[in-house]
């Protein structure tokens, strides 16, 4: 069992799916295969080694799915929270949650294709859910996240403003799924309609219009001009059948972020990442409802889908996320993502060649990544070498200091107080 420290170097495990990047072009593979293996009662585990297929996520944290161990025993880290929540959580957060479990599961995603057109249901559903369907719903919470780009990064995220997607709906194509009744004015409830007929529709029917709206000319689509070059990128992804193609490309704000910005997805907001490397954090769920941009067979009920959908945000501006000073950094070299939820915020720090960052403690537990570069960190006096790739557990009420290593440092922690 490891003893009670203020920081706690971490092994975490990384994912393979199909919509990940191959082998050495995923970051993900590439920061965890940077971190050391570990040593356990029973065998000396293997450090990770990066394969030719699909690297998607690596999780960090104590989400049981894929579960984070101190590195230097092998432990389970929720085993070493629970024995020792009062110092490393903290009674604030404890009381706050009602646990000794982090509230928060950071990842880095690397994407390669779309993932599949979602939402993740919001805690009542997701209780609902959990209780009726354990096995797919793991957990009875809702799943608000942030995702914040580490390069070029394309995602759709929310709706278009209702004006945009009035106009394009009155492309010929596209009419046959307005519903029967309308009103002076396209509204939300006229989307949620064009959207469950979008969803439903059968494949001779998707296909047919992906046809028509492909032969369209850019000048048709009005600002939206990255509608016919996109749409046979995602056909080739998945099929010209797929009704997220319609939803996506129609209704949905197209985004390309650049290093450094973010985006928020509320609980019940329509989304799907396409490319990119990126921080995502979320709170501690692993729900998802999916319709699009994967198997009929993998689809989830479209009523259920459309039951909970969320309008929030309507425009490209609004699904941003944008950074704000963080008050205990001493050299201003740190940036706070505050999310408008409760379970987590997210610090970037960038530090050039041999600059140096001091942040003040905070009242919760953090998990930290060394994103890029090295530097030494000195936390409430113990000092560590932080490499590219190493994650570590910070205890609650840890001050931290960095001083960057000859190629800089960028650092990304997810924090709760």
């Amino acid at each position: 069992m490891a003893p009670l420290e203020p920081v706690y170097q971490l092994k975490c495990s990384c994912t393979s799916y199909p919509w990940g990047r191959q082998g050495e072009k995923s970051a993900a593979a590439r920061l965890c295969a940077k971190q050391p293996g570990w040593v356990d009662q029973k065998d000396i585990s293997k450090p990770f080694t990066i394969e030719d297929k699909p690297y998607a996520e690596m999780w960090m944290g104590t989400y049981p799915t894929l579960p984070s161990y101190v590195a230097s025993t092998g432990e389970n880290l929720q085993d070493l929270l629970d024995r020792h929540a009062e110092e490393l959580i903290g009674d604030q957060v404890i009381e706050k949650f009602g646990s000794s479990l982090l509230p928060f599961l950071p990842k880095v995603l690397s994407i390669s294709k779309a993932l599949p057109l979602q939402l993740h249901p919001n805690k009542d559903l997701s209780s609902k859910l959990h209780e009726k369907h354990p096995d797919q719903f793991t957990d009875p919470n809702h799943k608000p996240e942030i995702a914040l780009a580490l390069g070029e990064f394309e995602a759709f995220c929310g709706f278009k403003p209702l004006e945009q997607i009035s106009k394009l709906m009155r492309l010929d194509p596209l009419k046959k799924y307005m519903p029967s009744i309308t009103k002076p004015d396209f509204d939300d409830q006229q989307l949620k309609a064009v959207v469950k007929k979008m969803l439903e529709a059968d494949d001779e029917s998707v296909k047919e219009t992906y046809k028509a709206i492909t032969s369209l000319s850019e000048g048709d689509f009005g600002p939206d001009t990255y509608i016919p070059k996109l749409a046979p990128r995602l056909a080739e992804q998945y099929s010209e059948a797929d009704p997220g193609l319609l939803v996506a490309l129609i209704t949905m704000n197209y985004l390309v972020l650049q290093r450094g910005e973010s985006i928020y997805i509320p609980a019940d907001g329509i989304h799907a990442y396409l490319s990119g490397d990126i921080i995502e954090c979320m709170a501690r769920s692993n729900n998802v409802l999916n319709t699009g941009f994967c198997p009929r067979s993998k689809r989830d009920n479209v009523d259920l889908f459309i039951s909970c959908l969320t309008f929030t945000p309507h425009s490209g501006e609004e699904a941003m996320l944008r950074p704000e000073s963080f008050d205990r950094s001493q050299e201003h070299k740190t940036l706070r993502f505050a999310p408008p939820m409760s379970e987590f915020d997210m610090l970037q720090t960038t530090l050039k060649a041999r600059e140096k960052e001091s942040l003040g403690a905070v009242n919760g537990p953090g998990i930290l990544l060394a994103t890029e570069g090295t530097a030494m960190m000195k936390a409430n006096g113990k000092e560590v070498e932080l490499k590219e790739g190493q994650v570590y557990f910070v205890a609650q009420g840890t001050a931290l200091e960095f001083e960057a290593g000859e190629e800089g440092f960028l650092m990304h922690m997810a924090y709760v107080e």
